[in-house]
Parts: C-alpha cells; sequence; structure tokens
C-alpha cells in the first residue's frame, strides 16, 4: 500500500447539533470510519430509549449524576448508576437510554453514524433518524 496524503486534514471540525434534551458537540465531519462527540444533557432531562441498526459506541459520563438503561443480556432493560469516567458498550440492537438526575456530560466515542436509530420511546414525539436526516443538518 502507498501513502496518499490527499485525505489528510489540518483543520479541526466541531458541529453543534441543538437537541430538546441539550446539545451534542460532534468532532468528526463524517469522513472518518470513527466518530467522538461531546453529549450535554440539561437536569431531569433524558434522551429517548432507543437502538442503532449498525452504529456501535462508548459512552462515559464525565460530570453530573446520571441513569443508563441498557439492554441486558437477558433482553430486559436495566438502569444502572452511571460512573464517572468508565465507559459503558453499547452494541447495535441493544436498547438504550441516558438519563440526567443532575446537568451531565458525556463522551462518546463510536463508528461513524450509519444506519438508523429506532427511538421506541421519546419525550419529544421524535421518530426514526435516518442517514439522510442525519446529513441535512450538516
Amino acid at each position: 500500500m502507498t501513502k496518499d496524503t490527499t485525505k489528510f486534514k489540518t483543520t479541526p471540525f466541531v458541529m453543534k447539533v441543538e437537541k430538546p434534551w441539550g446539545f451534542e458537540l460532534i468532532f468528526s465531519d463524517g469522513t472518518a470510519q470513527i466518530t467522538s462527540k461531546i453529549l450535554h444533557i440539561n437536569s431531569d432531562k433524558r434522551i429517548s430509549l432507543q437502538y442503532h441498526d449498525v452504529k456501535e459506541e462508548i459512552i462515559t459520563l464525565v460530570s453530573g449524576d446520571s441513569i443508563l438503561h441498557i439492554e441486558n443480556n437477558l433482553g430486559e432493560v436495566v438502569k444502572v448508576n452511571m460512573e464517572l469516567n468508565k465507559g459503558y458498550v453499547i452494541l447495535p440492537f441493544q436498547i438504550h437510554r441516558l438519563e440526567a438526575v443532575t446537568e451531565s456530560e458525556f463522551f462518546e466515542s463510536s463508528t461513524v453514524e450509519n444506519g438508523s436509530t429506532y427511538r421506541i420511546e421519546d419525550d419529544y414525539n421524535r421518530g426514526i433518524e435516518t442517514e439522510e436526516d442525519r446529513k441535512k443538518r450538516v
């Protein structure tokens, strides 16, 4: 394999995406195979109960007090009091939700956001989010 520098970048990237529960800071422009982001969830708010059909992620609580609702190996969604600075792996099709007891920030590293996010329950009445939906927000 030869070195191809045509895709090398030296400029930083961030995109802020407002959400009804807070916001996300996304640190990749979609050209890499991985991405990372900061999720800021306001006190007493939560993201949808959801799963991804392709995306794999690791969530780390970096500040605040939060609960992770996550599907275990028996197919039950259990509540886990998150520990600061520890990674929680979420695999494709694994149901999950983040709930902020107090204002909280999370670091997420994941595969690129391919596929769809299926919302099972959502406090804001949002439906499925597809790859096409995410492309519109850029």
